[in-house]
């Protein structure tokens, strides 16, 4: 009796089986959606590392809404102006070249330039420190210097410096934006390629107070306001910004008189990571 209950189960498993097997078949055939031929394509000019800069969960997925029309072609930061144009040939459009993107750091405030509270007895990330309350450094406003934004750069273009803070290497830098969305305090920016004129602080302190807590940082003094055209350069709770929509002469220095430094023209030929 034993035996013909197992046979009766195995031979009731058996059908039911070829019954969701036939089921499964049919539905496939049934909503079978056959892929643009266009994706396969659009991918060997996609980067293929899933980093997410597009808004999209991955390559394929932003593929896939290029050629729905959903998304635009410009929408990878990743991909150079060579990649785009092959894009718009195979979408049949026509699209103009931009400028690269590049991550910059705006904080001069490694261990030989701020002030230090004491030694950091935490889990070594940025993460952890802004839930802790702050790293070593006394700056609130600075650079924390544990590397959140080297781990979370998908093309290895970031590394930390010996001082304590990151430095990009603009050759591998694809302006993806991971490392700006790791940066708990605002300290990574992207600025196109022709940006090379920065204000390297995000200190809002009084001036007496930013100057105790890191020797590179920015008094607002306003020598560099007064230096150049009404609009170029604008002082707002206490730390300099430059307006590049009105400041054309983006790799001159306007003045020699910052008493911090904090203002200077970036190199990129020194200090690649």
């Amino acid at each position: 009796m034993e035996v013909q209950s197992v046979l009766i189960a195995i031979a009731s498993m058996s059908g039911l089986g070829l019954i969701f097997s036939a089921g499964l078949s049919v539905a496939q055939k049934r909503f079978y959606v056959e892929e643009d031929k266009r994706i396969p394509l659009i991918l060997e000019y996609l980067p293929g590392a899933n980093c997410g800069g597009c808004g999209y969960p991955g390559c394929t997925n932003f593929a896939d809404n290029l050629v729905n029309k959903s998304a635009s072609i410009n929408g990878c930061p990743v991909s150079d102006d060579d990649s785009i144009q092959e894009l718009a040939r195979i979408l049949g459009i026509e699209v103009e070249k931009g400028e690269k993107l590049i991550a910059r750091i705006m904080c001069q405030g490694g261990y030989s330039k701020t002030a230090v509270r004491g030694e950091y007895d935490g889990i070594r990330s940025c993460t952890a420190a802004m839930i802790l309350g702050g790293s070593d450094r006394l700056c609130s406003n600075g650079c924390f210097g544990f590397g959140d934004c080297v781990t979370a750069c998908p093309f290895d273009a970031i590394k930390m410096g010996e001082d304590g803070i990151p430095i990009v290497n603009v050759v591998k830098c694809t302006g993806c934006g991971k490392c700006v969305e790791a940066c708990h305090r605002e300290v990574i920016e992207l600025h196109p390629e022709k940006h090379k004129l920065f204000i390297f602080c995000k200190n809002e302190d009084a001036p007496k107070d930013a100057r105790k807590v890191c020797i590179a940082a920015c008094v607002g003094c306003g020598i560099c306001v007064r230096a150049v055209e009404e609009g170029q350069i604008n002082m707002e709770n206490n730390l300099a910004r430059i307006d590049y929509q009105n400041y054309g002469q983006e790799a001159i220095v306007p003045t020699e008189k910052c008493p911090t430094k904090a203002i200077n023209i970036i190199d990129d030929n020194v200090g690649q990571a």
